[in-house]
Protein backbone atom coordinates (compact mmCIF):
# COMPACT_ATOMS: atom_id res chain seq x y z
CA UNK A 1 0.00 0.00 0.00
CA UNK A 2 1.07 3.61 0.04
CA UNK A 3 0.92 7.07 1.54
CA UNK A 4 -1.95 8.94 -0.11
CA UNK A 5 -1.19 12.22 -1.87
CA UNK A 6 -3.73 12.33 -4.73
CA UNK A 7 -7.29 13.64 -4.51
CA UNK A 8 -8.51 10.59 -6.48
CA UNK A 9 -7.28 8.32 -3.69
CA UNK A 10 -8.93 10.48 -1.03
CA UNK A 11 -12.22 10.38 -2.93
CA UNK A 12 -11.98 6.59 -3.12
CA UNK A 13 -11.29 6.30 0.63
CA UNK A 14 -14.05 8.74 1.63
CA UNK A 15 -16.54 7.11 -0.73
CA UNK A 16 -15.92 3.51 0.25
CA UNK A 17 -14.85 3.51 3.89
CA UNK A 18 -17.83 3.86 6.18
CA UNK A 19 -16.67 2.27 9.45
CA UNK A 20 -14.28 4.65 11.19
CA UNK A 21 -12.48 3.96 14.48
CA UNK A 22 -11.53 7.28 16.05
CA UNK A 23 -8.36 7.02 18.12
CA UNK A 24 -8.40 9.83 20.67
CA UNK A 25 -12.15 10.44 20.42
CA UNK A 26 -13.22 13.11 22.89
CA UNK A 27 -16.60 14.11 24.40
CA UNK A 28 -15.85 17.85 24.48
CA UNK A 29 -17.75 19.40 21.55
CA UNK A 30 -15.20 22.17 20.92
CA UNK A 31 -12.39 19.68 20.20
CA UNK A 32 -11.64 18.36 16.72
CA UNK A 33 -11.71 14.82 18.15
CA UNK A 34 -15.42 15.42 18.75
CA UNK A 35 -16.66 17.63 15.94
CA UNK A 36 -14.84 15.82 13.11
CA UNK A 37 -16.32 12.38 13.94
CA UNK A 38 -19.69 14.01 14.71
CA UNK A 39 -19.65 15.51 11.20
CA UNK A 40 -18.68 12.17 9.67
CA UNK A 41 -21.47 10.44 11.58
CA UNK A 42 -23.98 12.95 10.18
CA UNK A 43 -22.67 12.06 6.70
CA UNK A 44 -23.50 8.38 7.24
CA UNK A 45 -20.22 7.02 8.61
CA UNK A 46 -20.28 4.61 11.56
CA UNK A 47 -18.02 5.90 14.35
CA UNK A 48 -16.26 3.59 16.81
CA UNK A 49 -14.69 5.78 19.54
CA UNK A 50 -11.40 4.78 21.18
CA UNK A 51 -9.86 6.55 24.17
CA UNK A 52 -8.71 4.85 27.40
CA UNK A 53 -9.64 7.93 29.44
CA UNK A 54 -13.33 7.55 28.48
CA UNK A 55 -13.53 3.76 28.07
CA UNK A 56 -16.96 2.40 28.93
CA UNK A 57 -18.73 5.71 28.35
CA UNK A 58 -21.05 6.25 25.40
CA UNK A 59 -20.02 8.51 22.54
CA UNK A 60 -21.35 8.70 18.96
CA UNK A 61 -23.94 6.05 19.80
CA UNK A 62 -21.39 3.45 20.88
CA UNK A 63 -19.30 2.44 23.84
CA UNK A 64 -15.83 3.96 23.96
CA UNK A 65 -13.09 1.32 23.85
CA UNK A 66 -9.73 1.68 25.56
CA UNK A 67 -7.70 0.28 22.64
CA UNK A 68 -8.10 -0.23 18.92
CA UNK A 69 -7.41 -3.95 19.17
CA UNK A 70 -10.49 -4.32 21.41
CA UNK A 71 -12.68 -3.65 18.37
CA UNK A 72 -14.14 -6.99 17.29
CA UNK A 73 -15.39 -6.04 13.83
CA UNK A 74 -13.85 -4.86 10.56
CA UNK A 75 -12.77 -1.21 10.48
CA UNK A 76 -12.24 0.63 7.19
CA UNK A 77 -10.35 3.63 8.57
CA UNK A 78 -8.57 4.42 11.82
CA UNK A 79 -8.83 8.20 12.18
CA UNK A 80 -6.05 9.37 14.52
CA UNK A 81 -6.24 12.33 16.90
CA UNK A 82 -2.94 11.77 18.73
CA UNK A 83 0.27 13.76 18.56
CA UNK A 84 2.92 12.75 16.04
CA UNK A 85 5.25 11.83 18.91
CA UNK A 86 2.66 9.38 20.35
CA UNK A 87 1.96 7.42 17.17
CA UNK A 88 4.52 4.66 17.68
CA UNK A 89 2.79 3.88 20.99
CA UNK A 90 -0.20 2.72 18.92
CA UNK A 91 1.61 0.80 16.18
CA UNK A 92 1.26 -2.67 17.75
CA UNK A 93 -2.35 -1.90 18.63
CA UNK A 94 -3.14 -1.10 14.99
CA UNK A 95 -1.21 -4.07 13.63
CA UNK A 96 -3.03 -6.35 16.11
CA UNK A 97 -6.47 -5.36 14.80
CA UNK A 98 -8.20 -8.34 13.20
CA UNK A 99 -8.74 -7.74 10.38
CA UNK A 100 -6.32 -4.83 10.00
CA UNK A 101 -7.80 -1.52 8.83
CA UNK A 102 -7.45 -0.64 5.15
CA UNK A 103 -6.48 2.95 5.99
CA UNK A 104 -4.92 4.86 8.86
CA UNK A 105 -5.75 8.57 8.54
CA UNK A 106 -3.62 11.04 10.51
CA UNK A 107 -5.50 14.25 11.10
CA UNK A 108 -4.25 17.70 10.16
CA UNK A 109 -0.96 18.53 11.85
CA UNK A 110 -0.13 14.87 12.49
CA UNK A 111 2.73 13.34 10.49
CA UNK A 112 5.28 10.64 11.24
CA UNK A 113 7.06 9.13 8.25
CA UNK A 114 8.54 6.22 10.25
CA UNK A 115 5.08 5.29 11.53
CA UNK A 116 3.64 5.59 8.03
CA UNK A 117 6.36 3.33 6.62
CA UNK A 118 5.66 0.64 9.24
CA UNK A 119 1.99 0.72 8.30
CA UNK A 120 2.51 0.73 4.54
CA UNK A 121 5.00 -2.14 4.90
CA UNK A 122 2.14 -4.04 6.60
CA UNK A 123 -0.17 -3.30 3.64
CA UNK A 124 -2.11 -0.43 5.22
CA UNK A 125 -2.73 2.78 3.27
CA UNK A 126 -1.82 5.97 5.16
CA UNK A 127 -3.09 9.54 4.90
CA UNK A 128 -0.99 12.11 6.76
CA UNK A 129 -1.66 15.68 7.86
CA UNK A 130 -5.18 15.99 6.43
CA UNK A 131 -8.52 16.59 8.13
CA UNK A 132 -11.25 14.08 7.18
CA UNK A 133 -13.93 16.74 7.64
CA UNK A 134 -12.14 19.28 5.43
CA UNK A 135 -11.36 16.70 2.74
CA UNK A 136 -14.91 15.36 2.79
CA UNK A 137 -16.35 18.86 2.36
CA UNK A 138 -13.83 19.67 -0.40
CA UNK A 139 -14.11 16.46 -2.40
CA UNK A 140 -17.50 14.91 -1.74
Amino acid sequence: MHVVERDEDLVWILGSSYTVAVLGAHPEESRAAFYVPAYLQRQGYRILPVNPKYAGQELFGGVVRARLDEIDEPVDVVDVFRGSDKLMDHLDEILSMNPPPAVVWLQKGIRNDDFAKELTDAGITVVQDRCMLEEHRRLM
